[in-house]
């Protein structure tokens, strides 16, 4: 009975999240209670998966860099599994040479756009065809589980190449109203280099959400991973070269924000910068491409997501999606719906929802198929986790459930789910982005009082509103100040059409969609006389 009810569990997450969210809360708990009971099993050995020497991709090839040593532990376990091989100063510039070099000598600019297309396309089925080498190296050092990057990671990685594939003949310049003895055009044309900084928390795909627009659009790459998720991004270079990109329009190099990052946005051949991150790193970001250039950025940056569930809500279904919503990757998202607002009246039974469904969670390594709570990234950031509940409770704030580190089967860092509530407005639990498990708790009597909470914030990412009201969602889609905003549910489809990016302090630009594909072009003006 428990590997039948494991099954069927299997193939709600192969469509994971849109399935779970709708999936009544007894036989999610009952599932859950029977993979934890039939699937206690290592999908992978974490020590047998074998890293090629060579971190940095310059040139079209693996190279060993010639900086300083970065030693890279699986938050799992608290290992040291790698030494990472960061670039010099001078393999910096090589690699940001070699770029430039490929983007005006390579053709690749001036191939027609069918044919980045076909070439963006193979990279899209190789990338999906690697799944049994990209899934256990993704899920190795990184808070991804091996379920779900098989389940969603890789595919949507996949998606995404062949999102943008598809813009690369879609833009073109336009003739502009002018006078009958002119003709005025505006031309598309790509930037040249653009420099690229992606984050751990979903490493191939905030990879490939910088990666795919630029080189569909003609332009070359320089790519600097986290230090402390470093490997899969190079499988994916090594895969581009096999569909056919030419050599050095995608370049990866290693190394931590200081010694690598900082300098590479700096660089003067460097036309353009995409990152996603902290805000207080994409402010400096914004600095320094001040600095040298101008230059434009894309910046997608730090969140503080509310959910509101209104009396007339689904609830079950609504604390179901909260409950996801901050418990996925262990609550290392961007758009982590991290504060819930719940109307008064019906508190009592939404907390309780909430409550059972983190109660059902297991913390766990990312390689064991059980796992059901990832870990942490680094002991730095558990601390800092536990540092902001800890203070919120000497503050006045009462935990309801969670609120201390999770043991787990290996030595690694791990923090319960996390239910929070009377802390106060101002707190840096209710204001500050976490980046964990932990969720704040708030009351409110009517409709524009939700609104006022959800809007005092410094940042503007994402919202979730929950109502049966058509009338109230529309309101709240446009008083709401989020860049996006998600009505009875909670989270991204595979509707790639759809921009991303946010408000105030969470940041400028946008990813996905046809926004993200032009910010990578830039526009010339031609005014012919007859």
């Amino acid at each position: 009975m428990a590997a039948a009810f494991a099954l069927i569990l299997e193939d709600y997450r192969a469509d994971f999240p849109a399935q779970l969210q709708h999936m009544p809360r007894a036989i999610h708990i009952l599932l859950s209670a029977c993979m934890k009971e039939s699937r206690a099993v290592d999908v992978f050995n974490p020590d047998l998966i074998a890293l090629p020497q060579g971190s940095n991709f310059i040139g079209g090839r693996r190279v060993i860099g010639r900086g300083q040593a970065i030693p890279v532990r699986r938050p799992s376990d608290g290992r040291v599994y790698a030494d990472l091989d960061s670039v010099d100063d001078a393999q910096l510039g090589e690699a940001v040479e070699d770029a430039q070099r490929a983007y005006k000598s390579s053709g690749w600019a001036q191939t027609d756009p069918r044919g980045r297309m076909r070439v963006l396309r193979r990279w899209a089925d190789l990338i999906e065809a690697d799944m049994e080498t990209l899934a256990p190296l993704e899920a190795l050092g990184s808070t991804r589980m091996i379920h779900e990057i098989r389940a969603w990671d890789v595919s949507y990685t996949a998606e995404t190449v062949r999102f943008f594939a598809e813009w690369a003949d879609k833009i073109g310049g336009e003739v502009a109203a002018t006078t009958p003895d002119k003709l005025g055009l505006t031309i598309h044309e790509p930037y040249g280099v653009v420099a690229a900084i992606a984050p751990w928390n979903l490493p191939l795909v905030m990879a490939a959400w910088k990666i795919a627009p630029a080189i569909a659009a003609g332009n070359s790459i320089v790519l600097k991973p986290s230090e402390m998720t470093p490997f899969s991004i190079v499988r994916l270079a090594e895969l581009a070269i096999e569909a056919g990109l030419p050599a050095g329009i995608f370049n990866i190099v290693q190394g931590d924000g200081r010694s690598v990052g900082d300098p590479l946005v700096r660089r003067p051949e460097v036309a353009k910068v995409t990152f996603t991150g902290s805000t207080a790193t994409g402010a400096a970001i914004m600095t320094a491409c001040a600095q040298t250039g101008p230059k434009p950025v894309t910046l997608e940056l730090g969140g503080k997501s509310p959910q509101i569930i209104f009396a007339d809500a689904g609830l079950d279904k609504a604390s179901a999606i909260v409950a996801r919503a901050i418990t996925l990757n262990a609550g290392q998202v961007c758009v982590a719906g991290s504060r819930l607002l719940v109307q008064e009246g019906v508190a009592d039974q939404v907390i309780d929802c909430i409550m059972t469904a983190f109660a059902a969670h297991k913390a766990g390594p990312t390689w064991a198929s059980d796992s059901t709570l990832g870990p942490i990234i680094s002991e730095g950031q558990l601390d800092r986790i536990d540092g902001i509940v800890q203070r919120a409770v000497a503050d006045g704030a009462q935990v309801l459930t969670g609120g201390s580190r999770a043991t787990a089967p290996q030595d690694g860092s791990f923090f319960l789910p996390t239910l929070l509530q009377n802390a106060a407005q101002h707190s840096e639990a209710v204001q500050g982005e976490i980046f964990g498990p932990v969720l704040t708790v708030q009351t409110f009597t009517d409709e524009m009082e939700a609104y006022a909470l959800a809007n005092d914030s410094a940042y503007g990412l994402a919202a979730g509103v929950h109502t049966s009201d058509l009338t109230r969602a529309l309101r709240a889609t446009r008083t709401l100040e989020a860049g996006t905003v998600w009505v009875n549910r909670y989270g991204r489809s595979n509707d790639f059409i759809l921009p991303t990016g946010g408000f105030k302090q969470s940041g400028i630009g946008k990813d996905l969609g046809r926004e993200a594909y032009v910010a990578n072009l830039k526009t010339k003006v031609a005014l012919i006389e007859f």
